[in-house]
């Protein structure tokens, strides 16, 4: 029992990653392109989301369009936005989206996550509420998919005495 550590032993042992950097109170470095933006890949169910931030009016475009066209349910609408008002960003950035895959509420969820993943890049200071917000986790949720002996994934075929 020679080999009993303390916590002051075990300080150096946390000089990697996200523990030494919270600890302290550095963040890492912005990334932004030449252009002044920050990327990011949004996912949800099968639908996949590649947004592009940067510093302006708050205009949002998906696939070339204005998002209020392609996401006309309100719903959808603020499912977009939430990561702007978590994080007191509203109408600070242009953001420029090109989603496929999936409908229309896989869609809006990949361009949420996408818009979170982004927001980090270009202000690592954001990342704690973001976080807290629970935008950063790539909801893995997808439909089941559907078994032989089955009439969908659990549903069984209608029994028939006669």
């Amino acid at each position: 029992m020679a080999d009993t550590k303390t916590l002051e032993d075990l300080k150096d042992l946390a000089q990697g990653g996200e523990v030494a950097a919270a600890a302290e109170g550095t963040l890492p470095e912005p990334k932004i392109d030449a252009q002044g933006r920050s990327y990011a890949t949004g996912r949800r169910k099968n639908a996949i989301a590649r947004v592009w931030i940067k510093p302006g009016s708050g205009k949002v475009t998906v696939n070339g369009r204005e998002f209020e066209d392609y996401f006309a349910r309100p719903v959808l609408r603020m499912v977009i936005n939430q990561p702007f008002g978590v994080t007191n960003r509203k109408d600070q950035f242009d953001v420029v989206c090109t989603v496929s895959g999936g409908g229309l509420s896989g869609q809006a969820g990949a361009v949420r996550h996408g818009i979170s993943r982004a927001l980090t890049m270009f202000e690592p200071a954001l990342r704690p509420s973001l976080k807290a917000g629970g935008f950063l986790t790539r909801d893995s949720r997808a439909v089941e998919r559907k078994k032989y002996g089955r009439a969908k994934a659990r549903r069984s075929f209608q029994f028939s005495k006669r």
